[in-house]
């Protein structure tokens, strides 16, 4: 391919059930426990109401009919104010107002079809809990992990299987690629199973690298390699899972390490802050304008400190997206975008 990258109510246990490997019975956790030290859960509800979105499709008789997302693992905001939402379909990227109106499916863009399973425990060693199935084995556009749009309106897409990350422009046009697709590595130009992309004050970039690896990789805003940190492992500084990463006003970086219930915080040059642990298995953060942080459906300070909660949600797999108008968008594994409106 030339140029181009080859809400509604539901249980807990229906998003734990979406979101279990089922090639080998192993669940992925996504969402945070109530019963979590730390997670929030319990916490007070923020002012936001749960409102139906998107928009009913229209059969082929010209009546309402619901959208067939499938595992949508991220959403992000566009610049020009619509709703970009990633599913595992045959159209992974597509483009709503956000009243819910569907705008177009971005149909240059493609996906590979692996798709990331766990490994046996007893199988692991030291090695990670994931890897990846290819062919027949996967599934349509299962490498659709993650969206998000960097401070110069640039969208940025992540493969996981396909162990790539590429930075397109508003219409979707590759401008740059990380990663060798198709061959994972350690190395400066490759990574193992990526999971998320963060943009830094200055338009350094952060890789989540990922389930495969277990580190973090920073490159300049024009793919130069600097460093990268981390390690497998359970204590500070080390990952389970780094799975999402975003960076605040003052360049620190904010990783969840989804295994071991937690978030981490480094300097900008991967320099160990501290840990906010016991917050849940959830994936998705999001830095807000006013410098707080959303783990999953959970409002923090940058200090870690819970101030509040969705009315609806937990977790969210790798997606959440704040629009301008306060509104939060929620990814959800079970086929589903959570809209939740401001009050």
């Amino acid at each position: 391919m030339a140029n181009s990258i080859s809400g509604r109510k539901t249980s807990i246990g229906l998003f734990l059930f979406a979101s279990c490997f089922a090639v080998i019975g192993i669940c992925q956790q996504t969402g945070g426990s109530k019963d979590s030290p730390n997670s929030g859960l319990n916490s007070k509800l923020l002012n936001y109401k749960l409102v139906p979105w998107p928009l009913e499709a229209k059969n082929a008789a010209g009546f309402d009919a619901p959208w067939n997302f499938i595992q949508v693992a991220s959403v992000a905001v566009h610049p020009n104010g619509n709703i970009l939402v990633l599913h595992r379909g045959a159209h992974p990227l597509l483009e709503f107002e956000p009243s819910g109106k569907f705008i177009r499916a971005w149909d240059n863009l493609a996906f590979s079809e692996g798709k990331v399973a766990g490994i046996p425990e007893k199988d692991r060693g030291n090695w990670s809990r994931y890897s990846a199935v290819y062919g027949p084995a996967g599934c349509d556009s299962c490498g659709a992990h993650t969206v998000r749009v960097d401070p110069e309106h640039n969208i940025w897409l992540v493969d996981a299987p396909a162990h790539v990350v590429y930075k397109t422009n508003q219409q979707g046009k590759v401008l740059m690629q990380l990663g060798t697709k198709g061959a994972a590595g350690t190395a400066s130009k490759h990574f193992n199973l990526p999971t998320d992309v963060g943009f830094a004050p200055n338009g350094d970039v952060y890789i989540s690298d990922g389930y495969g690896g277990a580190r973090v990789v920073k490159f300049t805003r024009d793919g130069k390699y600097l460093l990268e940190f981390g390690k497998r492992g359970t204590g500070p500084g080390e990952f389970g899972l780094p799975h999402n990463v975003v960076v605040d006003a003052q360049g620190r970086v904010y990783v969840s390490d989804r295994d071991n219930e937690r978030v981490e915080v480094f300097d900008a040059n991967g320099k160990f802050l501290s840990q906010w642990v016991g917050t849940g298995g959830y994936s998705a953060l999001a830095i807000t304008t006013d410098q707080n942080i959303w783990t999953g459906s959970v409002l923090r300070d940058l200090n870690g400190t819970v101030i509040g909660r969705l009315p609806e949600g937990v977790g969210a797999h790798g997606g959440i997206a704040l629009h301008s108008s306060g509104d939060v968008y929620l990814a959800r594994l079970n086929g589903i975008v959570q809209k939740f409106a401001k009050q």
